[in-house]
């Protein structure tokens, strides 16, 4: 019987996503059964499969998708709706735990939920979230607070400003600064020993608790000038964790390919998608060189109902078409590389990203 080219010794068999994937003895070494020291976690909201091919697609380079060496694929309902939204799907990425639509960071019965923040800086890890929108938005949320509607900005800002996070990148400075209560939460923040500031050049070297705003709201899409922002601001994000001799946990957050699905913009999500792809190499660069750290790459749902349909005039032009302007319920890609990778093969729900995290870092064993 002819061998499979994915056959690897010792009875591991995982399937590569694309077919540029090959398994070489360094790789294999990055998904055997050993508990990683730190945990980057990686979200592109609204990032199905066919957003991963459409950035192939669109590149003329190999991806940084291609160098995970195991994957997977999760299912993304929420608990009362077969189509999450990104409050249910972000929290349930945090907690491990299901919740209605709409709510972030607790149950449907309106019970707080332990996030993988709050877990791993009770556990003495040094923990940060990094983003493309506004931090007080759906998915970053739901790591930093908890609120039973994901619009009430001003009480999630609240609850970040009192969050044990020791390092912030993103939008939103006007839900901390700018508020109906008058309050400043940035100035409580500094009181409390946080630097906030506006510029990430001036956040190179900076230690925790460290806080940097990209934006008064949201920031600019990667096709309307973002440039290297996001790889940037994960940089010194990870410079910023890097010394804790406990570790550190690290949420980044792909929030615009979401966005460029809803509205139907092509030359926007491939924009998005390459961008994270860039990310993807920035992280997985510093974790081949430290060793010692799992990084997983999901998304919440799918957004835009995307398919790659022929291409009638046989030229190199990539067509996006989409459905729907809203989520589906299609299922998501799951990568994983570094210590206890090998766990993230496989299909299953959501929940299990969480529950994979914790086992892979004996906190479930």
């Amino acid at each position: 019987m002819k061998k499979s080219r994915f056959f690897i010794p010792l009875g591991l068999f995982i399937i590569g996503f694309t077919s540029q994937l090959l398994f070489t003895e360094k790789a294999i070494g990055q998904v055997l059964e050993t508990s990683p020291k730190n945990i980057i976690f990686i979200i592109g909201d609204g990032m199905g499969f066919a957003q991963v091919q459409a950035a192939v697609s669109a590149s003329d380079q190999t991806l940084n998708f291609g160098r995970f060496p195991v994957t997977g694929m999760c299912q993304t309902k929420s608990y009362d709706n077969v189509i999450t939204d990104s409050g249910a799907g972000g929290t349930v990425l945090a907690t491990g735990k299901k919740t209605s639509n709409g709510i972030i960071g607790m149950s449907p019965d309106s019970i707080e939920l332990k996030s993988m923040i709050d877990i791993f800086s009770s556990l003495g890890k040094s923990t940060g979230v990094v983003t493309t929108c506004a931090l007080t938005h759906a998915t970053p949320a739901s790591f930093l607070a908890h609120n039973l509607t994901r619009n009430d900005k001003e009480d999630i800002a609240a609850d970040i400003s009192t969050s044990p996070v020791d390092v912030l990148i993103g939008g939103g400075m006007a839900d901390f600064t700018d508020r109906k209560d008058g309050r400043n939460l940035v100035e409580e923040m500094k009181t409390n020993g946080w630097e906030v500031l506006t510029c990430l050049m001036e956040a190179e070297g900076k230690s925790p608790k460290l806080l940097v705003f990209t934006s008064d709201e949201h920031p600019v899409a990667a096709n309307k000038g973002r440039e290297d922002e996001m790889q940037h601001s994960v940089s010194v994000a990870i410079d910023a964790l890097k010394s804790d001799t406990d570790g550190f946990f690290l949420m980044i957050e792909g929030s615009q390919i979401d966005w460029a699905g809803h509205d139907n913009d092509s030359a926007y999500l491939i924009a998005e998608m390459l961008d994270f792809d860039r990310t993807l190499g920035t992280v997985l660069d510093f974790a081949e060189r430290d060793g010692n750290t799992l990084v997983v790459v999901t998304a919440d749902h799918e957004t835009g109902g995307l398919t790659l349909p022929e291409n009638q005039n046989n030229t190199s032009k990539t067509i996006l078409s989409f459905s729907t302007k809203d989520h589906t319920a299609s299922m998501v890609p799951v990568f994983a590389f570094g210590p206890s990778a090998i766990h993230f093969t496989g299909m299953y729900d959501n929940t299990q990203i969480f529950s994979k995290i914790m086992f892979s870092t004996n906190i479930a064993r």
